[in-house]
C-alpha cells in the first residue's frame, strides 16, 4: 500500500488512459508565489441599462462642491437686467427730454438772432403808390413822419368795377396790424366791405377832415374819412392811439 498523497500533488506518473496522447506536465504555481488573476474587462452598459451616474456634490445638491474642477465652486453673478421702458423713472425720462430740446431752442435761437426769423418781410410801397397817382382816379395821401418801427409789409393797387383802390399794409411799433385804405369805390358799399358791417361810434378829432370812428370784424376798430371824391379808412387790431398815430401823418 502507497502513503497517502496530499490533495495538490499532481502525480508524477502523467501516463494517460489506453488510446490517448500522452499530456505533458504543466507547470503549478510556486506555492510561494501568489496567484496571478487575469481582470475582466468591464461589461459595457447595455442601452436599456440605466447610467449609473456617480453624484456629484456641489450646487445641484444645494452643498458646497469639493472638487477643483466644478465651476459650481464660485457663484455665478447675477443677471443684469436692462431697464425697459415701463421701468425708467422721471428722472430719466426728463433727461432724454432735455437731450430733445437742446438743439431745438438752440436752432430757434440762431433763427431768431442771426436769421430775423421774428421779423416780418417788409416792402417798399413806392411802386404802388406811383401807380395810383399815375391812374388819377381819386387823390392819393402818403403817410409822412413815421418812423423806422413802422414796418410796411403790403402795398397794392387795383381796379375793379365801380373804382379802383390802393392798400398799404403796416406792422405798429407794438406789433400790431394796420392798413391804409384809399378808394373811389361808393362808400356804403366799400365800407360794407372793408368793416363788415361796421357801425359808427362818433366823430375823431384828427386833422385833415372829419373822421369818424366805426367799429369792424372781430376785434378790430376803424377810422373812417368820407369825401366826394374817395373814402380813406384806418383799420387794424392796432390800439387806437396807433390808429390815429397813422390817421394823423397822411400828407
Amino acid at each position: 500500500m502507497e502513503p497517502a498523497q496530499p490533495a495538490d500533488r499532481v502525480p508524477a506518473d502523467a501516463t494517460p488512459p489506453d488510446g490517448q496522447p500522452p499530456v505533458p506536465p504543466t507547470a503549478g504555481p510556486d506555492p510561494g508565489e501568489p496567484a496571478l488573476v487575469e481582470p475582466t474587462p468591464a461589461r459595457l452598459a447595455d442601452a436599456g441599462d440605466p447610467a449609473l451616474v456617480e453624484p456629484v456634490d456641489g450646487p445641484a445638491r444645494g452643498g458646497a462642491s469639493t472638487h477643483p474642477a466644478v465651476s459650481g465652486d464660485q457663484p455665478a453673478p447675477p443677471a443684469r437686467r436692462e431697464k425697459g421702458r415701463a421701468e425708467r423713472s422721471p428722472k430719466d425720462m426728463a433727461l432724454s427730454l432735455l437731450v430733445l430740446l437742446v438743439p431745438i431752442a438752440l436752432l430757434l435761437a440762431f433763427y431768431r438772432g442771426f436769421l430775423g426769423g421774428d421779423e416780418p418781410t417788409t416792402v417798399d410801397p413806392a411802386p404802388a403808390v406811383a401807380e395810383a397817382r399815375s391812374a388819377n382816379a381819386f387823390p392819393v395821401s402818403q403817410p409822412d413822419g413815421l418812423g423806422s418801427d413802422w414796418r410796411t409789409v403790403s402795398a397794392r393797387y387795383q381796379t375793379a368795377d365801380g373804382g379802383a383802390t390802393l392798400r398799404i399794409g403796416y406792422v405798429t411799433p407794438e406789433g400790431r396790424g394796420a392798413q391804409l385804405v384809399q378808394s373811389n369805390v361808393p362808400a356804403d358799399r366799400l365800407l360794407k366791405t372793408e368793416l363788415s358791417g361796421g357801425q359808427p361810434q362818433g366823430p375823431a378829432a384828427l386833422p385833415g377832415g372829419s373822421w369818424q370812428r366805426y367799429t369792424a370784424r372781430g376785434n378790430e376798430q376803424a377810422l373812417v374819412l368820407l369825401e366826394p371824391n374817395r373814402t380813406v379808412i384806418v383799420i387794424g387790431d392796432a390800439g387806437e392811439a396807433e390808429l390815429r398815430r397813422l390817421a394823423g401823418s397822411l400828407r
